[in-house]
């Protein structure tokens, strides 16, 4: 075998192999098991002033590194978690109600902080939400 035939090969064997490998990280993300919320929580809905721009600010801080600056769940640590760190601008997640995106940003979950604490004043954790509403398609 020429040495150009033996490149080429070990060339695709690698591209095989990092195709292969790639492929179950990123399958392994997309089993996030479902996230239920409360009745009570799905309902809830958001106060008549709630600032979007507030929101840009808390999730530079506190989302971007896991979701990405456009949600798009492409942040920097993204890759090292378990689950995806989803698509916020997914017809899917649009769909949450207020209630939902509320409630799960306040709670967590595994690798999600509860951010309850953390931001602790509802009306920003509310802003957050208004952000989130802006990444729609």
């Amino acid at each position: 075998m020429k040495t150009s035939q033996k490149i080429a090969t070990i060339l695709v064997t690698v591209i095989i192999a990092v195709v292969f490998l790639f492929g179950n990280a990123v399958h392994a993300q997309a089993k996030a098991k479902p996230w239920p919320v409360p009745d009570k929580d799905k309902a809830m809905k958001a106060p008549a002033k709630v600032d979007a721009a507030t929101g840009k600010d808390l999730w530079a801080k506190h989302c971007k590194s896991c979701h990405g600056s456009k949600g798009l769940g492409d942040g920097p640590k993204a890759a090292s978690l378990k689950t995806a760190a989803g698509d916020f601008s997914s017809a899917t997640f649009q769909a949450f109600t207020d209630g939902e995106l509320f409630y799960r940003t306040s709670k967590g979950r595994d690798e999600m902080p509860a951010y309850e604490k953390k931001i602790p004043e509802a009306n920003d954790r509310w802003a957050l939400v208004a952000f989130m509403r802006t990444m729609k398609k």
